[in-house]
């Protein structure tokens, strides 16, 4: 059986309304705002495995602002929708790598930056349900490449950018496909896209 502790008086129809703690079957508790019965407002979310959200609901569902702790230690801050992340908010990926911008049912979708902890590398630009689409800057220590992304991969026209020796290089990338074979011989072998840099020219920076 459920346990709910009031705070404040419940409504005419004996629903939960108000602030109050509840403890689910489950484990899980919740203490915060309610509304006719239903989570609405701020509150937080304990779940049983650990996992922790501290933010607005709106009719049981995350919704609004709020920070979402998962098992592993990584964290989400931001907007939510329907109990997904939705518009812009930040992950904290639990191997230091980050991700700050536009979201969509739960995946990187829209303008974004995803920083590589280990390197210190940046991809800034466009997102297409959770991968690199459209136009971007992929930044790394030395140099940086500018140009179009596809299915996650660097595709179609670009430019390197060597800031250091001041020149850029001008190209596109390929795509191949690259048959893998498999462990079993009577496996058809898996097929992979594959991105190829195709040089065209080389020319010194133009400085304002």
């Amino acid at each position: 059986k459920q346990w709910y502790q009031r705070r404040v008086r419940g409504n005419e129809a004996d629903e939960r309304h108000g602030k109050g703690k509840a403890v689910l079957p489950n484990g899980d508790t919740y203490e915060g705002e309610y509304q006719h019965g239903m989570r609405h407002g701020k509150g937080t979310y304990r779940f049983k495995n650990g996992a922790k959200y501290t933010g607005d609901y709106v009719k049981n569902k995350k919704h609004g602002l709020g920070e979402f702790i998962y098992p592993d230690g990584s964290k989400y801050e931001g907007n939510w929708a329907d109990d997904l992340r939705n518009g812009h908010g930040k992950y904290s990926y639990v191997n230091g790598d980050t991700y700050e911008g536009e979201w969509n049912s739960h995946t990187r979708h829209g303008q974004g930056v995803y920083t590589y902890a280990q390197t210190g590398s940046q991809y800034i630009g466009t997102w297409k349900e959770g991968k690199r689409e459209g136009g971007g800057e992929w930044i790394h220590k030395n140099h940086k490449y500018v140009g179009g992304f596809a299915n996650d991969q660097p595709h179609g026209a670009g430019k390197y950018v060597f800031a250091h020796i001041s020149c850029e290089q001008a190209g596109e990338y390929v795509t191949h496909e690259v048959p893998q074979t498999n462990d079993e011989e009577e496996d058809e072998p898996t097929i992979i896209t594959v991105a190829k840099w195709k040089s065209k020219s080389i020319h010194p920076l133009v400085t304002a």
